[in-house]
């Protein structure tokens, strides 16, 4: 049965320090502190934008400047992939997948977080789409800012944490159709937009809510082709928050079934972490039903 989660997570990030000049083009740092990673990652929308804005509106508010060299870029500059940023037992790649999927199967025994398969409703082809895990070629997570754009509009500057804090970002990341995905690389809205012409505005409503809440710019070709994305649905609102992303579940030891619940972990299977003999009252392996 699809989840229905609800515990809302805004992975918006406010200014940290930036990297010294001499820092760049240096090999990629340590891991940063899971702290401080979840600090960035959780400190409210001070600077993302406010409800009720237009995309167009927004977009007016982003800087424009030239491309900074991409001297220094490497996917470990922004931390470990898919990271448990949200500190809920499950990487972040699963959660999208369990997000953006429907009718998932999960490994037994992961409290539901390793998805093993589902259906996708490609947002980039209009494609349905058969997710396997392991299959490898059907179905991707793309970073809607992708990171190699980011760190030559910023994010070279910032420090570990606040890069993998957008790594992770759910507003920043979807499950899409694999092809497609290859097919935009590094690409921003001047070299790349989704073949699906109704998924359009929502994409690049979308960059620009990730751009706005991270302090990114936006060169002078991307933020035109942008603005004439916008041009063509000029009260598409501007995300304000990121999807629902799932519930932390509780430590094991669950006292009672209305704990159970409280945690979003029912029903509880026997060999489950927190379960216990006495909360399956007909012996059938079930508990909290």
């Amino acid at each position: 049965m699809k989840h229905r989660y609800t515990a809302l997570a805004v992975l918006a990030v406010l200014g940290t320090a930036a990297c010294e000049p001499g820092q760049l083009g240096t090999t990629p740092a340590a891991d940063a502190p899971a702290d401080a990673v979840s600090e960035a990652a959780h400190q409210a929308q001070a600077s993302a934008p406010a409800g009720g804005q237009t995309a167009a509106d927004v977009l007016a508010t982003l800087a424009v400047k030239g491309r900074a060299p991409k001297t220094g870029y490497d996917r470990d500059q922004f931390g470990p992939q898919w990271a448990d940023v949200d500190r809920n037992g499950c990487d972040t790649r699963d959660d999208v997948l369990a997000r953006d999927l429907t009718d998932e199967t999960f490994k037994p025994v992961t409290r539901d977080c390793v998805v093993l398969s589902g259906t996708l409703a490609d947002p980039y082809t209009g494609q349905t789409i058969a997710f396997a895990k392991g299959d490898g070629s059907s179905v991707d997570i793309d970073h809607v800012v992708a990171l190699s754009d980011a760190w030559q509009t910023g994010a070279h500057r910032w420090d570990e944490a606040r890069r993998t804090a957008l790594a992770n970002d759910p507003l920043n990341l979807l499950a899409v159709d694999y092809s497609a995905n290859r097919q935009k690389g590094d690409g921003d809205a001047a070299t790349w937009l989704p073949p699906e012409r109704g998924y359009r505005c929502a994409y690049v409503a979308r960059q620009v809510a990730v751009k706005a809440a991270y302090g990114l710019w936006v060169t002078q070709a991307e933020h035109d082709a942008m603005a004439g994305v916008l041009d063509g649905c000029p009260g598409e609102p501007v995300p304000t928050q990121a999807p629902a992303q799932r519930p932390t579940p509780a430590p094991a030891g669950y006292p009672d079934c209305a704990a159970v619940r409280a945690a979003g972990a029912a029903p509880l299977h026997r060999g489950a972490p927190g379960w216990s003999d006495s909360m399956d009252g007909d012996g059938d392996g079930v508990a909290c039903e």
